[in-house]
């Protein structure tokens, strides 16, 4: 047996940052994305998000790529969502993601910061937080 352990901070939108998911139905694709991540053997640490995105904390198994482990997250939940028209309207995840490592001492500070996502975006809207995410991790560098 092989043991791994590569934590990953996961964070996604919604198709065109439309900000459809209410507290009662986030709470109920939250709940829908950890019962799948479990039956698919994805080890979710933490989950949670606000309107028009979610982050979570997983870590990755000695034969999961985080490119297949992301497909299965978002694309199992949004045919969920469609088939029981939780929304009521059409719902697609856009198609980018961010994945960054996160070192064992900063687990605990990832955990807290994705509990605390309505907290969060009472002080900082999405689209602050998408310009920090690209800068501090260098992600305008690989555009190109």
């Amino acid at each position: 047996m092989s043991y791994v352990r590569i934590w990953l901070h996961c964070v996604w939108a919604t198709k065109n940052r439309v900000p459809l998911l209410t507290k009662d139905t986030k709470s109920i694709v939250i709940e829908h994305i950890k019962q799948n991540a479990k039956l698919k053997s994805i080890y979710m640490d933490s989950l949670n998000g606000h309107t028009e995105h979610m982050h979570c904390l997983i870590s990755l198994g000695p034969d999961q790529s985080i490119a297949r482990v992301m497909q299965l997250i978002k694309g199992e939940s949004s045919y969920w969502i469609n088939k029981n028209k939780i929304l009521g309207t059409p719902f697609e995840w856009a198609d980018e993601y961010f994945a960054v490592s996160v070192s064992e001492s900063q687990i605990q500070k990832v955990r807290s910061y994705i509990s605390g996502q309505e907290e969060h975006h009472k002080q900082k809207s999405w689209e602050i937080e998408y310009g920090e995410f690209i800068t501090s991790f260098g992600f305008e560098r690989l555009k190109g």
